[in-house]
């Protein structure tokens, strides 16, 4: 992103709902490439002689953003066009489309004027209730204990667990939280969807600070499977912004495992087609090692979590 890109800062005497209009202004000229009077007025409840005001600003801060065409009555955005407020974000714009599409979020609680043709193509898992989410922000803010009901992958269902959660977590859709589990003295994550029921909360103690895997990143080095082609590699580095042939992603060590198993990185190269597994992790043993030595000193910062509160 250049610096001609980059969001202008409004004032500080412009108030948050101003802003607001405005960045919606900006959000219609970029995805619409147009907007009328009325759909301020309808999207803010404001009135005519407000919306025209908020017209007039954005003309002042971006004039070679917009004109009038009379005979759509309609402002549309010129071929000089750059945003000035809301950036080239397209992850915005594509993850609201998808929260649409999806039946996640209503399309009037977002700016989309019309909506372009999409499909959304997923599995969908059982919806989070909102009592257990509740019962676990609350217990994340409060630093509370939860004893619940949960369905393990080791097939036994409603197994009783005593988690301490500090944080959430998404990968590839689902939804985890991260916390210290009493049965096994150690940090786990456990799928939401497989939380039957919240059956008690109880005052605890924030051990996050020996989670060590969460606490602690590591770079993740991918690259392009080198049994590919030249032209399959140099597509792939294409598609994931590669630099020099290879992407750098920082990542918690406890999070590696989800990376690692959504794109096939925690097979051995040559086990699977190359075109099943089109990028690899070139430090892959140094990854799994990672994981392997942080949860050894996650159990011993327990240990000495443990004797420091008895001994104080």
């Amino acid at each position: 992103m250049t610096d001609m890109d980059m969001p202008v800062s409004l004032p500080e005497s412009v108030r948050w709902g101003v802003q607001r209009r405005l960045e919606f202004i900006d959000f219609r000229l970029l995805w619409d490439g147009h907007f009328n009077r009325k759909d301020l007025i309808d999207a803010f409840n404001i009135s005519a002689q407000q919306a025209s005001a908020d017209i007039s600003q954005y003309q002042e801060l971006a004039p070679a953003n917009l004109e009038y065409d009379n005979a759509r009555k309609v402002f549309v955005r010129r071929p000089t066009f750059k945003p000035c407020l809301i950036g080239h974000n397209t992850d915005r714009y594509l993850l609201q489309l998808m929260g649409i599409k999806s039946g996640f979020i209503k399309k009037e609680d977002t700016w989309f004027d019309t909506l372009p043709p999409a499909e959304i193509v997923t599995l969908k898992g059982k919806s989070t209730s909102s009592a257990l989410l509740l019962a676990i922000l609350d217990a994340i803010r409060n630093k509370l204990e939860l004893k619940i009901n949960y369905n393990s992958m080791s097939g036994k269902a409603d197994v009783v667990r005593h988690i301490v959660p500090h944080n959430l977590i998404n990968s590839a859709g689902r939804w985890y939280v991260r916390g210290w589990c009493k049965e096994h003295d150690n940090f786990n994550d456990f799928h939401l969807g497989r939380i039957s029921q919240v059956l008690e909360t109880n005052p605890s103690i924030d051990k996050s600070i020996c989670d060590v895997a969460w606490n602690e990143m590591i770079d993740l080095i991918i690259i392009p499977n080198p049994e590919l082609s030249s032209d399959k590699q140099k597509a792939i580095s294409t598609e994931y912004d590669m630099q020099a042939g290879k992407l750098i992603v920082p990542t918690r060590i406890s999070l590696t495992f989800y990376l690692m198993n959504e794109y096939n990185l925690d097979v051995e190269p040559g086990k699977i087609k190359p075109d099943k597994q089109q990028i690899i992790l070139s430090n892959r043993q140094e990854v799994e090692k990672a994981r392997d030595d942080a949860r050894l000193r996650a159990t011993e910062a327990l240990k000495k979590f443990c004797v420091d509160k008895n001994g104080s």
